[in-house]
């Protein structure tokens, strides 16, 4: 004996595949605004668009401006307005550093880098100032990795024939500034609190140029077996980045020109063939002969 179906029965299905249709293209439209979220951000950081340019400009102002704001405020008591705009800070920081987490296929390879921690320090030395106090100046070396990007620095030698004629120049100057914002921060941050010859920042960077350039006038010193060492920190890699820095000034200016054959790079500035291969070169001149 056979039954019919009901009208119920024979309706229930279309109903659940309804429900199902219905919560699958709900997903969908959400996901697909999150990914497109993720490519935009990405195209941002990594990308090589205009748009994405001016984006790392603004990254590198802001580090800048997080800099001067650290430095300029070692100078004055704590007050409550500075607070504020430590947290502003650092929640822009702790922004920008998850975003990167996001957008980066392999977020764990993140923190193989040191600007990475240094960053992590630095949005707990904003957000929490009682805990890390002034170690902010540590975002200095996410400045440092910024400049080192390829992308950035290929913007740059588009943009600016200043920065094409001078790349070694100002990279070797740019290490010794970041050397030298390091150490003083360093000194400053273990030695105000215990020394009475360093009470702010030009203190202490008076303190690390003396030493970096062996001059050693001895009215300031480091105390404790800590300030011993990082004064033969800063003279042993001080010195170096310093004399780095002449020889780039002192040695005979080169033009950054890819040889069509060997793709050499550097070639004497009045340079007709390639010292590595022979090949003849046509590098563009702007009329210095």
């Amino acid at each position: 004996m056979t039954t019919t179906p009901t009208a119920s029965e024979e309706t229930s299905p279309e109903p659940k595949a309804r429900q199902v249709k219905t919560g699958v293209a709900a997903r969908e439209p959400r996901e697909t605004k999150e990914q497109s979220l993720r490519e935009r951000l990405r195209s941002l950081y990594h990308g090589h668009s205009d748009a994405a340019h001016r984006f790392r400009y603004v990254l590198l102002a802001f580090d800048i401006v997080t800099i001067i704001f650290i430095i300029g405020t070692s100078f004055t008591p704590r007050e409550t307005w500075i607070e504020y705009v430590d947290i502003v800070f650092g929640i822009v920081i702790l922004t920008d550093f998850l975003a990167r987490l996001w957008v980066n296929p392999h977020p764990a390879r993140e923190f193989a880098h040191p600007a990475t921690w240094a960053d992590i320090i630095a949005i707990l030395s904003f957000l929490a100032p009682i805990v890390g106090e002034g170690l902010g100046f540590l975002r200095i070396l996410r400045t440092l990795r910024l400049l080192h990007t390829y992308q950035l620095v290929a913007r740059l030698r588009m943009d600016s024939p200043f920065f094409r004629q001078n790349e070694e120049t100002i990279g070797a100057v740019v290490n010794l500034v970041v050397f030298l914002f390091i150490t003083t921060g360093i000194v400053y941050e273990t030695q105000h609190w215990r020394n009475p010859s360093i009470g702010n920042y030009v203190d202490a960077l008076y303190f690390t140029v003396t030493t970096l350039t062996t001059t050693g006038f001895g009215d300031i010193t480091l105390e404790g077996s800590l300030g011993r060492l990082i004064a033969v920190i800063i003279m042993i890699f001080g010195v170096t980045l310093f004399l780095r820095l002449l020889q780039t000034l002192l040695r005979p200016q080169k033009v950054r020109f890819a040889c069509p054959e060997c793709g050499l790079q550097r070639h004497e500035v009045d340079a007709v063939f390639c010292k590595a291969c022979g090949t003849r070169l046509n590098i563009p001149d702007e009329g210095r002969f």
